[in-house]
């Protein structure tokens, strides 16, 4: 499964950067997030997109696990 990271970036990069790599992993992918308004509002757009999301903290960021 695809990995992004876009822990250190600001809004809405985030969700740019997770909507390019769904184009290119329709399946899934997991995305590390380090900023709870970036993990929120990925959250809404994926779940918009019809996928299904898990979140789980890590340390200092989360890990999303999204899926169709």
């Amino acid at each position: 499964m695809k990995q992004i990271d876009v822990r250190g970036l600001s809004c809405p990069q985030p969700v740019i950067l997770t909507k390019k790599a769904l184009e290119e992993s329709p399946e899934g992918l997991e995305v590390l997030v380090d900023d709870l308004t970036a993990k929120t509002n990925i959250e809404r757009f994926v779940k918009i997109s019809g996928y299904q999301v898990e979140s789980k903290e890590e340390e200092e960021s989360f890990l999303l696990k999204v899926r169709r």
